[in-house]
């Protein structure tokens, strides 16, 4: 039987030099409270960018050739 330790990344270290970090806590209710982190690198933000591009493109191809099948 082996044991497996799972090791969390230090805070402090970035792994990314350009990295770019948010962290908030949003208040729900009385009782509810949601902590959320967010990290992501300028290339993730170019590719995120392109990924929403080619699907607006995809997507508006689809909704303008609607109408033609109809006819």
């Amino acid at each position: 039987m082996t044991d497996i330790q799972e090791e969390e990344p230090s805070t402090a270290v970035s792994s990314h030099p350009e990295e770019i970090k948010s962290v908030f806590d949003l208040r729900l209710g009385k009782n509810m409270t949601l902590h959320a982190g967010f990290r992501i690198t300028p290339a993730g933000v170019i590719s995120t960018g392109i990924a929403v591009a080619a699907m607006a493109l995809a997507l508006g191809y689809l909704a303008s050739s609607i109408p033609r099948r109809r006819r």
